[in-house]
C-alpha cells in the first residue's frame, strides 16, 4: 500500500503507535512485521543499538532504549504510545519487571496491553518463573481503564525443532520430552495472534488466549513429521536431564532459562499440555489457520545449519561428541544464589486445584 504524504499522516494521527517489547526475538520481531505490514506506526524497546536494531529502524521503526525492569526508561518509551505487548523476560525478576511495566502503563495512560504468559502459570507451582507468570497476570489485569489481553501459550514448535541439525546432519534426534503429546504453535502463529490483539482491542479486551497448533500430537507423530519434513528416518535419542542440560548450554542457553525446566519437563510427561489442547484461537483470532507441526518443521530444516555438507556434518558431530564434556549449570546452587522464594507447599500444574479451577478442568474426576 502506498500512501500520498497527506494520507500518510491522516493514518498515523487515526491509527495508534504500538510499542512491542522483546522486538528482537523471535515473537517480538514477527509481531513487529505484522504490526508493519498492516501500516501501524512501531515502536520497539530495544537494551542496546545492535545490527538487530538496526534491520528494525530499516523496517521503519521506531526505536527506544530502555530496559523492563527500569521504570523511568519504560516511561519515556511509552510517549505517545496508545498500546503495547509485553513480552517478559526470562529470570527471577519477572514480577519486578512485570510492576514496573504496569507502573509505566499507569502513568502513559495506555489504551491496551497484551501480554505473554504461560499455559501452566499457577501460584504454588515449583517454578518460580510459572509463579511469576500468575503474579504477573494479576498485576497486568488489575491496570485501572487499561484493557488487558494474555496469550497463554504451552511449549512452542521451537522447543522441540532446536535440535533439528541433529536429525538432518546426523540421523539422531535428542528428545527429552517423553511420551505425551502437545500440539505446538509456531512463533510466527503466536506473535499474529498477539498482533491482531493489538489491532483490535475491543475485541479482545478481557479475554485469554491459548494458542495452539492444528492437532495434538503425540511424541511418535512428532517425530515422523520431522522425518517427512526432512525426507529420511531418523531415531529418537532419549536424553537424560543432565545430558540436555549440557547440550543446551552448548547451544547458548542461559542458567535463568534453564532454572525451570526440570518441572517444565515433568509437566510434559504427566500429559499436562494435552489438556484443552488442540484450540481454534489461531484461526479464529487471525482469520488464518494454524501452522501444522510438519510445516514448521520444513521451515527448521530449511535453514542453513541444517543443510547437509561435510562442513555442517563434521560441526554437528563435534558438537554431538562434546556434550558429555560440555560445562553444565548447576541448578539447585543457582536458585541458593538467587534465595528464590520457595511455596510452603510446591505442586505441579496438572495437580494444583486453582490451575485446574482457572482452566476448567474438573478437579475430583481428572485426578481420580
Amino acid at each position: 500500500m502506498t500512501l500520498k504524504r497527506d494520507e500518510t499522516e491522516t493514518f498515523i494521527m487515526t491509527h495508534p503507535t504500538m510499542l512491542v517489547t522483546g522486538a528482537t526475538g523471535k515473537i517480538g520481531r514477527h509481531v513487529v512485521q505484522t504490526l508493519r505490514a498492516a501500516g501501524y506506526p512501531v515502536r520497539a524497546l530495544i537494551r542496546r543499538h545492535d545490527e538487530r536494531s538496526v534491520a528494525l529502524q530499516a523496517a521503519g521503526v521506531e526505536l527506544a532504549v530502555g530496559d523492563l525492569a527500569d521504570p523511568e526508561s519504560l516511561m519515556r518509551a511509552m510517549r505517545g504510545v496508545q498500546r503495547a505487548f509485553y513480552l517478559p523476560p526470562f529470570g527471577p525478576f519477572l514480577v519486578h519487571t512485570a510492576a514496573a511495566f504496569v507502573t509505566a502503563a499507569v502513568e502513559a495512560k495506555l489504551e491496551h496491553v497484551v501480554s505473554l504468559s504461560q499455559w501452566l502459570a499457577s501460584p504454588s507451582h515449583p517454578s518460580l518463573t510459572t509463579r511469576g507468570h500468575w503474579i504477573a497476570d494479576r498485576l497486568l489485569a488489575s491496570m485501572p481503564g487499561i484493557g488487558h489481553t494474555i496469550i497463554n501459550p504451552g511449549f512452542f514448535a521451537d522447543n522441540y525443532l532446536r535440535t533439528m541439525p541433529y536429525a538432518s546432519l546426523l540421523g539422531l534426534m535428542p528428545w527429552v520430552y517423553g511420551e505425551r503429546g502437545n500440539a505446538p504453535a509456531s512463533s510466527e502463529d503466536m506473535a499474529r495472534v498477539v498482533a491482531h490483539a493489538l489491532m483490535a482491542p475491543e475485541l479482545h479486551a478481557g479475554k485469554v488466549y491459548r494458542p495452539t497448533g492444528p492437532k495434538l500430537l503425540s511424541a511418535a507423530e512428532m517425530l515422523q513429521a520431522i522425518e517427512r519434513a526432512l525426507g529420511q528416518r531418523i531415531i529418537r535419542l532419549p536424553m537424560p536431564f543432565w545430558m540436555f542440560i549440557k547440550a543446551a548450554r552448548l547451544d547458548g542457553a542461559s542458567v535463568d532459562e534453564l532454572a525451570p525446566y526440570a518441572a517444565y519437563i515433568e509437566e510434559h510427561e504427566r500429559g499436562t499440555f494435552e489438556i484443552g489442547a488442540p484450540t481454534d484461537h489461531v484461526l479464529k483470532i487471525t482469520g488464518q489457520a494454524a501452522e501444522d507441526f510438519e510445516s514448521i518443521a520444513r521451515r527448521y530444516a530449511a535453514e542453513t545449519k541444517a543443510q547437509p555438507s561435510f562442513a555442517n556434518r563434521l560441526r554437528q558431530l563435534a558438537l554431538f561428541m562434546a556434550v558429555p564434556f560440555a560445562p553444565s549449570y548447576d541448578l539447585k546452587a543457582y536458585e541458593r544464589m538467587m534465595r528464590v522464594p520457595q511455596p510452603l507447599q510446591p505442586i505441579l500444574a496438572a495437580d494444583a486445584d486453582v490451575w485446574r479451577r482457572e482452566h476448567g478442568v474438573d478437579c475430583q474426576s481428572s485426578k481420580a
